[in-house]
């Protein structure tokens, strides 16, 4: 009987005092097997996270082992001092990040980075380090690698930098790779690339893959063997056939009950109603670079756009990543000035005003971002934050913080949440409370962009469920920016697919899903991954 590349044996990992739970992970035991992708799944806190970074000797400073074993090459992994780790990582056991440009140096060039690999171990002299980054490179299916490989991560789109971050990974030909949610921040067509290229490398390598995801579509897609987590316990675990067909467990069966699926429901038609924002012709051309005998690079992320958002509507922009959907949010919200076009909210042109008469109008159409954390001030109660919009628009500071009070309300949490600061929430809760910010000012409008792409499907469906109810409850209308479909086919009335800068088909959700007219619109929804995602949650 082959003998498992790692075996967790009651892993018990203790947080610090004094927080909702004494343990991360608590008794947990699992198998990864060699040649095996293993898909490792749970909500935001359930200790996935966790299990990856005891195994990669990677947990946080006040997170300590109380139990259990990680076993690898016949030693405990939680005994080893740091001397031994940098033996270990990178060349035994290796990890590819969520966010590959948080992971990536800015200042190095990615060649730099691979080689960074060998020189660490002492391995091969500079010239065949320079061979083996551009077969790296090439192995994982960068373009063009000799001069990709010169790049620095700010010239590689999303999907390059993620390869590049698995071309570090293998470098050293490790028996363990780690996947921590590396698919997450990607659009449809780059994620199933992705996807394919660790089964392909894991099958080449006969590596054992530890893959950490939320998405049970990508579970569908890649993993052999699924192991589910709820609050720090191994709640369900067993092929992934068995569990995401056949699940046992009541959370696992939550769990894929949340997944959108890309039936649209029945909506009527709103296209009757008044217009709460038409935008005519938009451009908007980006031009970098350029010097001595070098010509500037121009990129179209707004060709010629034009589309209406009826009241009550939630009209959805897709496409991948740089087809210009962010690009047209944000000149929609005039954080961007367009090159031409006019955005007309009944008789007011909001690309003609400036000063006053913009601030006056910019009440009207408010935005939620993508990232709540990153978007609230860590230094600012809550309560603060919230009111902040009101009072600089000359609300008194007393009936603002009211206001908030009510507005945390609305989205479902407890009014007393006033008093606290950001880092004190789940990130579901951030989002409600990036919400109600948006809603302080009473827009008629709000410019959703990626505001749910980070958040695990339980949390995902209770902040699709809650925009659904406040638009109903506030007459809403939506710009809601995604790269998944299937969340587009659960809150939009109408769908505009975006690519390089143009809408290339834009109809009623329903009519796109059942018949989509253009082969980039076909070429989307045939990425979308997994069975789950297709056939909808069991």
């Amino acid at each position: 009987m082959t003998a498992p590349a790692v075996a967790i044996r009651g892993l018990k990992l203790a947080l610090p005092a004094g927080g909702d739970r004494p343990l991360a992970v608590d008794d947990v035991s699992f198998d990864l097997m060699p040649g095996q992708i293993l898909c490792v799944v749970g909500e935001s806190g359930s200790g996935k996270s966790m299990c990856a970074h005891a195994l990669m000797g990677l947990l946080p400073p006040a997170v300590k082992p109380q139990g259990g074993e990680v076993a690898f090459d016949g030693r405990n992994l939680l005994d080893l001092q740091e001397s031994d780790w940098l033996a270990l990582r990178g060349r035994r056991i290796a990890m590819v990040f969520q966010e590959p440009m948080t992971a990536l140096n800015p200042l190095m060039r990615i060649g730099e980075q691979m080689a960074e690999m060998f020189e660490a171990h002492d391995l091969l002299t500079p010239k065949e380090r320079t061979a083996r980054v551009v077969a790296l490179a090439s192995e994982v299916g960068l373009p063009d690698p000799e001069r990709i490989v010169r790049a620095y991560p700010h010239q590689l789109s999303g999907g390059q930098r993620q390869r590049a971050m698995i071309a570090m990974a293998l470098a050293l030909e490790p028996a363990v790779l780690v996947a921590d949610e590396p698919t997450t921040a990607l659009d449809v067509t780059t994620q199933a690339q992705i996807l394919k290229l660790i089964r392909e490398l894991q099958q080449r390598r006969n590596m054992a893959v530890m893959f950490i995801t939320h998405d049970f579509g990508v579970v569908s897609e890649i993993a052999d063997r699924v192991v589910v987590l709820q609050h720090g316990k191994l709640v369900e675990q067993g092929a992934a056939d068995d569990v995401l067909l056949r699940p046992q467990h009541p959370y696992t069966r939550a769990l894929l009950a949340a997944v959108p699926t890309m039936q649209p429901p029945v909506r009527p038609s709103v296209t009757d109603r008044r217009k709460a924002v038409e935008v005519i012709g938009l451009a908007k051309t980006y031009v970098s670079g350029g010097g001595w005998l070098r010509p500037a690079r121009r990129v179209e992320a707004a060709k010629d756009v034009s589309f209406a958002i009826h009241q009550g509507e939630t009209l959805g922009l897709v496409g991948e990543s740089g087809s210009g959907k962010s690009s047209v949010a944000r000149l929609v919200m005039r954080l961007t000035e367009a090159d031409r076009g006019s955005i007309r909210m009944g008789t007011a042109d909001l690309t003609l005003l400036h000063g006053p008469a913009l601030r006056e109008q910019r009440k009207r159409i408010q935005m939620v971002f993508q990232d709540p954390f990153a978007s609230l001030n860590p230094r600012r109660k809550i309560g603060r934050i919230i009111a902040d919009g009101p009072i600089a628009h000359g609300t008194d500071p007393a009936a603002a913080l009211q206001r908030a009070r009510d507005l945390l309300q609305l989205v479902g949490l407890d009014a007393s949440a006033i008093e606290r600061y950001p880092h004190e929430f789940s990130g579901g809760q951030r989002q409600r409370i990036g919400i109600a910010r948006a809603l302080a000012l009473d827009p008629e409008i709000l410019v959703a962009d990626e505001a749910v792409s980070a958040l695990d499907v339980s949390v995902q469906a209770q902040v699709l469920a809650l925009l659904e109810d406040l638009k109903a409850k506030l007459g809403l209308s939506m710009l809601f920016i995604t790269h998944d479909l299937r969340v587009a086919a659960q809150i939009c009335d109408r769908i505009a697919v975006m690519q390089r800068g143009e809408i290339v088909e834009l109809k009623p959700a329903a009519a796109l899903f059942a018949a989509p007219e253009h082969p980039y619109t076909r070429e989307l929804l045939a990425a979308v991954p997994g069975r789950i995602a297709q056939a909808g949650a069991v």
